[in-house]
């Protein structure tokens, strides 16, 4: 299943259906899910990272569960923009799981977004690293999320 513009994406959900963010890592899967006007996201848990398979099939329960209709796939881009190794890989595990899904998917930059999060975690919550190591990776996925919803709002019918 071809990848495609998140704008695009948002348009052809059935009303009230959610999206599935996705922070590919190289052991958790970060999971976030929009609310169902597409306004905001919200973490949702982690997956870890294991065949495409076994991810697919519990992305499928957790799109079933929830009503979601489609995935926004973290793109992991140079800090300059380029497109390098890291991004290749996470556009052809989003193309790869949109296949095994059946879900049609979109990529989205997640620069810093990881980075981002742990520094909210330390500054504002005050937390561990051990409990910061737990949340990091959904936190991250509804952050990325929530730009990608944030930048694609006005486009939305």
């Amino acid at each position: 299943m071809p990848l495609f513009n998140l704008s695009d994406l948002r348009a052809g959900l059935v009303r009230h259906q959610r999206l599935i963010g996705l922070d590919p890592g190289k052991r958790v899967v970060g999971v976030a899910l929009s609310d169902v006007t597409l306004m905001l996201a919200s973490p949702y848990g982690g997956l870890k990272r294991g065949k495409l398979a076994a991810n697919a099939a519990e992305i499928t329960a957790i799109a079933r569960k929830e009503g979601a209709g489609g995935l926004v796939v973290g793109l992991p881009l140079g800090l300059d923009g380029s497109f390098g190794p890291a991004a290749q890989a996470a556009k052809d595990w989003a193309m790869a799981l949109s296949e095994a899904t059946g879900l049609p998917a979109a990529l989205w930059d997640e620069r810093l977004s990881s980075s981002a999060v742990n520094r909210m975690l330390i500054q504002e919550a005050d937390m561990t690293r051990a409990k910061r190591a737990q949340v990091v990776d959904a936190a991250a996925a509804a952050y990325m999320l929530q730009a990608a919803l944030d930048a694609t709002a006005s486009s939305s019918p």
